[in-house]
């Protein structure tokens, strides 16, 4: 998928930021912006630096936000963390974008495709950190299997809402990139 031109990157950056603002509206557990984000970012930066920087920053800020403000009865004074396998989960979603979307013809299939597979990694790799993080589960097969099967819930709202912010940033980018510029010269996302 073609990146954009510098002319883009406000655009770019306003409608990752609207999508990590979304995350503090009222929505559905693990309904967000975020695994689309790490898609969008990875195919459209010019810089491969901008698409990990970008997208995690509107995370960490808007994850600032939501424990300080939206969720402050769970935490004793300011919350500064985070949790390590969520940021592992959107760094792999990222790498998933480079290979999958960044350079590539557009197309709905593939950025559905990568979506899913993203959905499914950061599925994967965050129940399996709670499993393995927390005495909620025994260490066991067992253990890891009712970690999965007890996040199958957040799967489902997690697919739900990649797709629906990936057609937003991605359709979005689209028709933004095929208006006329100030020039008259037309782009393609």
């Amino acid at each position: 998928m073609p990146r954009n031109s510098k002319q883009h990157l406000p655009i770019l950056l306003a409608l990752i930021l609207m999508a990590a603002a979304s995350r503090l509206l009222p929505h559905w557990p693990n309904f967000g912006p975020v695994g689309a984000m790490a898609l969008f970012g990875a195919a459209t930066f010019d810089r491969k630096w901008m698409a990990f920087l970008v997208p995690f920053a509107a995370l960490y800020l808007s994850d600032l936000a939501l424990n300080n403000i939206f969720y402050s009865q769970y935490y004793e004074g300011f919350y500064w963390g985070f949790s390590s396998w969520v940021y592992v989960g959107f760094l792999v979603t990222i790498l998933l974008g480079f290979g999958l979307l960044r350079n590539k013809a557009f197309s709905w299939l593939r950025i559905g495709g990568a979506t899913v597979a993203g959905t499914l990694v950061f599925f994967l790799l965050t129940n399996f950190g709670v499993w393995l993080g927390s005495a909620m589960y025994p260490q066991t097969g067992a253990g890891l299997i009712a970690a999965y099967t007890a996040g199958l819930p957040f799967l489902l709202n997690s697919a739900a809402g990649n797709i629906f912010f990936a057609g937003l940033l991605f359709g979005g980018a689209r028709y933004l990139a095929s208006r006329p510029t100030i020039a008259g010269v037309r782009e393609r996302v």
